[in-house]
This record gives structure tokens, C-alpha cells and sequence, in this order.
């Protein structure tokens, strides 16, 4: 709501008391984030705004007694493709968990449909009921490592700064590029800094002397610690940490003990990517709240961190606080240490009440025309599946840890039949292969994965980050075949087989990233794909889907797959699949 002089007169009215404020919740404790403690007072709201802290009379009173006042929730970093919903159907996942504000980075969609990927979000997300910012893509595409779906320069990404919504410059992942001061990259900064200050890194794997060029390009977070040494290696140099708790990245339990009275302001929490059935299930940063405290955090300093701090590292100037002049968007809590929300306020008005949304927006869909259509794959035959390894047996692989991004660079023996590798269920090893599905190049990299514990069968997704292409693993090039004309079908989405047969699926018709379905029926069709993970043998221990979809990442150490192949992302070059022993000479 845009202010004028005569709602300015009437807040100021209502602030010294001489009128009624619109709405005045007494009786409750309210978390001072500035302070970090507890404070009991009156909360007078008009226009949607905080106007005053203390005692107040107001057109309707709520008595809060015996509950907790806390600022709403702010996640500071997150792909809303990721949850393969729209995003006003994200929105009506969130509220109910106290987040009215996110910070989003829609470099997903972008890297399939371009400026019609960033248009296409923007757009689904007005009026969606709560604060969706963006933060532009700054890789489009994301390395020169592989294809994706469209470019994105500095002179695309300038237009949409003239939108409100748009905060800055997301989440710079191209370290050689800054390194080597590409034109490209600097070209991309020098437009954000015309138009804001916000730039946000991505620094996985990078030592204190990367840390330092970041810094130098004006780069001021980094999502991607998994040490408390990487993280004490950022605080030093000057940027926002964000602690991050997603589907497959769960980086929480690592980090929250460095966080202290001296430093708990440079923390925030965030996302990145989870699933829409975790969101539902377990939450969004309200888990990481939740998780923080288990662990001994102090409540008031969670709710800091997930609120306040998010809010300043973002300028958002008047969010992230209970205090006269901030937006009232704030949760009515049971509990302070389980942090169970019983009610959610966004501008002053009731959202969410015992878990369940009041009203949902009744808004029109964004037109989809520009991120529909993207599957372009040529077909696909067994021979193109063939991992020929000739008399070698020695083989690099891709081993995935469990919950993490970071995958292990092994070279091992592997079983082969005439020559080619075959997989094995016993020792955990199976076939990989990353299809390009954007211009219908007939790109297919290879590859050998181990850890994902299927024993039988193929999945299949066009969720594969960053560039996402089609990717599929499986145990037979049958039903890795099957998988693949199956995602053509669908046009996009994720695919169980088993047998020769189709056991689940979920269509993503928008950019092959999301569904055009209600949140209830993407959690439907997500719990038939876990089921059918089950019966082929896949692990519980961690995110199947999610883990295949990353393993597709050049960004990430240590070996990752793309459509031109195996990549190392140490030495950040692509390299054979067979290892190739090292002959000695003797004189």
C-alpha cells in the first residue's frame, strides 16, 4: 500500500493515541529481535503497518494471552521450481508455515525459457498473498560446460531492474569467470550496481582467497558453506551466511554451532530447494527455526535470524520486526521453543489459522505460452546407452553422498559384458546418462553413479540443475529407454519404471520444471513417486530425485555428468569415463 500524506497523518494519529488504531492485539509477549529478548505491550496496527508499542486502543482487539507475538518468516534464498509448483500455489504452501516473505531466484526457469522463464514468474506471483522478490539470474546459462535453454546477458537482465520486485543480482556460481574478470560477468554486475547493491554468491568448495575476490566484485552472500571453517572464512571477509536446510542440501546441523551473541547477525536461514512435499510435511524456515533450537540456539536469535536479518540483508527496511513502522506481518505462536504457529497475519489481516489458509487468491494464472513445449529430444536407442569400455575395467564415478550437493570422484574396477559396462545392484552401481532436450542437439553424456541404491528398474527427470536436461539413471537400458519416451509423452516431469512398465510419474508441462496441478495434487502424485522409488529398490536415507537431479551440477565438487559428458570439477574439464593407467618407462 503506498503511502500518503493522509494515511501518514492517520498512522501518526493513531501512534500518539488520538485515534483508535485499526487493530490492537493485546496481552501477548512479543519477540524484540532488536533486543533479543521478550517484551509484553500492546501491538496498535492501522493500514496494514505497526504504529506503536505499548498501550493502545483499537476499532478490534485481539487478546493474545498466554501466546507469543514473533515476527513473520523471511527465507532468504530459494528456487520456487524446486517445489514444481507455481507460484501462487507455493504461496499457499508457505503461508501456513509463517513465511510471507521469500527471496527468489528464478535461474531454473530462466536456463529452459530465458527472459520468458523470469517474465512467466514474475507474473504468476502478483497477488499471490505473500512477498515474492526476485533476484535476477546471473548464469544463463549456468558454465560453458553444457546446454541448456537460453542466454541471458547484461543488456537482457536490465529491463527487468524498473521492476518493483526485483532486488538484484542472484546467486553468481561462475567463480573462473570472476576470477579471470570475464566481460561477460562484469558486464552483469556493473548493470545490478546502476540499479541496486544486492548481489549474492555462490561459493561452494571456495577457500578464503576466493572469498576475497568475491568480496572485490561486491558479491555479499554465500548459501553454499558446509564447514563451520568455510563459513568463519566469509563472516571475516564480510558477507551474510545463510544457513541452509532443503531436500537434499541439509547444512544446519553442521553450521548452527558457530553461531553466537558476536556474530549472530550476519546469519540467515534459508531453503534453496525442497520439495513440495517436505514444505508440507515438515516446513519451511520455520524447520530450520525448529531444527536450530533442538540443537540450542536461543529461540529469540533463531527467529532473528529468520526474520530481522533477512529482511536487512535485503534492505527490505520495513519487514523482519515488531515495531512501529514495519509491515504487521507477524505469527501468533503456542510455544516459543517448539515454535508451533497457531495464526499468521500478512499486512495486518488473518492469513492462516491452525495450519489451514482463511481465503486463497483468486487471481488469474500467468499465461504459460512462453515455458510450455520444451521437450526437444531426437530418439534415443540402447547403442546410445553403451558405456564402451574396451579391455579396460577401470572406471571414474560419480559417488553420491548422502544429503549433500558434493559428490566423491572414485576411480574403481566395474563390471563389464563383451566389453561394455553393465550395472550391478550388489555393488551399488548403475548407469547414468544426461540427454540435451532444448534444441535437440542428440547430446547424450554418460556416466556410472554409485550410491543410489536402486536395484531394479529407471527414473527419469527433466528437473536436472542447473541447465536441466533430461536426465535418467536405472539398472537396464530397457527401462531406461522406456523412462526416456515417457518424459517425451508427459513433456516433461519425473518418471519411476520398472519391468518395461510405467509405475509413476509426474507431469511438468511448465519448462519441464513444474506443475500447472493444485499443491494437494503435486503431494499426491510426489507420494506415488516415493512409493514406486520403494519398489525399485531406492533409498530412504535421502531425496532420490532431488540427488539425481544435482548430479547433473558443474559447479559442485568433485565429478558431476552433463550432455557433452563426464566432468571434472576440480580441474574444470571434461574427462574420459575410462582410466586410463599411467605406463611406467624403464631405462
Amino acid at each position: 500500500m503506498a503511502i500518503t500524506k493522509d494515511r501518514m497523518k492517520r498512522r501518526i494519529a493513531v501512534a500518539g493515541k488520538k485515534k483508535k488504531a485499526d487493530l490492537v492485539i493485546k496481552n501477548g509477549k512479543i519477540v524484540d529481535v532488536f533486543n533479543g529478548g521478550m517484551m509484553e505491550a500492546d501491538i496498535a496496527v492501522t493500514d496494514g503497518y505497526i504504529v506503536g508499542i505499548g498501550n493502545y486502543e483499537g476499532l478490534k482487539t485481539i487478546d493474545a494471552k498466554g501466546k507469543i507475538i514473533s515476527p513473520a518468516l523471511i527465507d532468504g534464498h530459494v528456487h520456487i521450481e524446486s517445489s514444481m509448483l507455481t507460484p501462487k500455489e507455493f504461496a499457499k504452501v508457505l503461508i501456513p508455515h509463517g513465511v510471507t516473505t521469500a527471496v527468489t531466484d528464478p535461474h531454473e526457469i530462466a536456463n529452459v525459457a530465458g527472459e520468458g522463464g523470469i517474465r512467466y514468474m514474475l507474473d504468476d506471483a502478483v497477488d499471490c498473498g505473500m512477498d515474492i522478490y526476485t533476484m535476477l539470474p546471473s548464469s544463463v546459462p549456468a558454465t560453458a560446460y553444457e546446454n541448456n535453454g537460453a542466454r541471458l546477458d547484461a543488456e537482457d537482465l536490465e529491463p527487468f531492474y524498473h521492476h518493483k520486485n526485483v532486488l538484484g543480482l542472484a546467486e553468481v556460481m561462475d567463480y573462473p569467470a570472476v576470477m579471470n574478470a570475464s566481460d561477460q560477468i562484469l558486464e552483469k554486475l556493473l548493470v545490478t550496481f546502476k540499479h541496486s547493491t544486492r548481489v549474492d554468491g555462490h561459493a561452494a568448495g571456495l577457500d578464503a582467497d576466493a572469498i576475497n575476490v568475491y568480496k572485490a566484485a561486491g558479491i555479499q552472500t554465500d548459501h553454499e558453506c558446509v564447514s563451520i571453517n568455510e563459513a568463519k572464512d566469509r563472516l571475516s571477509r564480510g558477507m551474510y551466511v545463510m544457513i541452509r536446510e532443503g531436500s537434499v542440501p541439509k547444512d544446519l546441523r553442521a553450521l548452527i554451532g558457530l553461531v553466537n551473541d558476536r556474530n549472530a547477525r550476519r546469519f540467515l536461514f534459508c531453503t534453496d530447494d525442497k520439495h513440495t512435499d517436505d514444505l508440507i510435511e515438515e516446513g519451511s524456515v520455520d524447520h530450520n527455526i525448529r531444527m536450530a533450537v533442538k540443537l540450542g540456539l536461543d529461540p529469540v536469535t533463531a527467529i532473528q535470524m529468520a526474520s530481522l536479518n533477512a529482511a536487512e540483508c535485503y534492505h527490505l527496511k520495513n519487514k523482519g520486526a515488531i515495531a512501529p513502522g514495519y509491515e504487521a506481518n507477524f505469527l501468533v505462536l503456542d510455544d516459543l521453543n517448539t515454535f508451533q504457529i497457531k495464526s499468521v497475519y500478512q499486512k495486518g489481516r488473518l492469513v492462516s489459522e491452525n495450519g489451514a489458509l482463511i481465503s486463497e487468491s483468486q487471481a488469474h494464472q500467468a499465461d504459460i505460452t512462453a515455458v510450455s513445449g520444451t521437450i526437444n529430444i531426437p530418439d534415443v536407442t540402447a547403442n546410445d546407452l553403451n558405456i564402451t569400455l574396451g579391455d579396460d575395467t577401470k572406471a571414474h564415478i560419480i559417488e553420491i553422498v548422502p544429503n549433500s550437493l558434493v559428490t566423491n570422484h572414485v576411480i574403481d574396477d566395474v563390471p563389464t559384458i563383451d566389453g561394455s559396462f553393465t550395472p550391478s545392484a550388489e555393488i551399488d552401481l548403475l548407469k547414468m546418462t544426461v540427454i540435451e532436450r532444448h534444441k535437440g542437439t542428440g547430446n547424450i553424456g554418460l556416466g556410472i553413479v554409485k550410491g543410489l541404491h536402486i536395484t531394479s528398474g529407471a527414473m527419469a527427470t527433466t528437473v536436472a540443475h542447473d541447465s536441466h536436461n533430461l536426465v535418467v539413471a536405472g539398472m537396464s537400458d530397457e527401462d531406461m529407454l522406456i523412462a526416456i519416451e515417457e518424459i517425451k509423452k508427459i513433456n516433461g516431469g519425473m518418471v519411476v519404471v520398472k519391468d518395461g512398465r510405467v509405475i509413476a510419474c509426474l507431469p511438468l508441462p511448465i519448462a519441464g520444471l513444474i506443475s500447472d496441478q493444485p499443491n494437494l495434487a503435486v503431494n499426491e502424485k510426489l507420494r506415488d513417486i516415493h512409493h514406486a522409488l520403494t519398489e525399485v529398490g531406492a533409498s530412504s536415507a535421502f531425496n532420490p530425485f532431488l540427488t539425481l537431479s544435482f548430479l547433473c551440477l558443474p559447479v559442485i565438487p568433485e565429478i558431476k555428468l552433463t550432455d557433452k559428458g563426464l566432468f571434472d570439477v576440480t580441474s574444470f574439464q571434461h574427462i574420459d569415463i575410462v582410466e586410463k593407467e599411467k605406463q611406467t618407462v624403464t631405462i
